[in-house]
């Protein structure tokens, strides 16, 4: 018997369902600057170390945006591996800083499950997200809206290439 996890799909969801990210993720100096970067983030609070060490943070913040992200992306897995598209988010707060170093968690709970009004594969998912540093301080909190597959929807059909061919390792024979 092959056993598949294929995420969850619209039916697997309930309203008060929690689900915490099996894994963490530690933010690094590289991860912050090559962001920064990338975004073209010009506040030197992101990348100036002796500029930052005259704030009352002392060093170098992580870019909020790169919270938003990451934490973001630990919830996936859980909540929208089978996701259409994400239709918004909402009410993005930032309660406490978050540091190069510091390892973010997810934990997602379900608000709202329906089905979608113009494609019948399809419903919609809210939900909010908290990011929890290794320390279980809330970093950020947010919701988030997605449009999700059904489990029967043609667009999921496990798409696996299955062979007939048999193994040929790990025989009781050694052979």
């Amino acid at each position: 018997m092959s056993v598949q996890w294929r995420g969850r799909f619209l039916e697997d969801f309930e309203v008060g369902d929690v689900y915490r990210s099996r894994l963490g993720r530690t933010i690094t100096e590289t991860d912050n600057t090559w962001f920064t970067c990338l975004t073209m983030n010009t506040n030197q609070m992101h990348f100036n170390r002796e500029y930052a060490a005259r704030t009352e943070f002392g060093e170098p913040l992580v870019v909020s945006s790169l919270t938003l992200a990451v934490v973001l992306g630990l919830s996936v897995a859980d909540t929208s591996e089978n996701a259409v598209a994400n239709l918004g988010w909402g009410d993005i707060k930032l309660p406490m800083p978050v540091f190069a170093g510091d390892t973010l968690w997810a934990e997602s709970e379900v608000l709202a499950v329906r089905d979608s009004r113009s494609r019948p594969s399809c419903g919609i998912v809210s939900i909010r997200t908290r990011g929890l540093n290794q320390r279980a301080e809330v970093v950020i909190e947010f919701t988030r809206s997605f449009m999700l597959f059904k489990r029967d929807a043609p667009e999921v059909a496990d798409s696996f290439p299955a062979s007939d061919a048999p193994w040929t390792v790990g025989l009781a024979d050694g052979g």
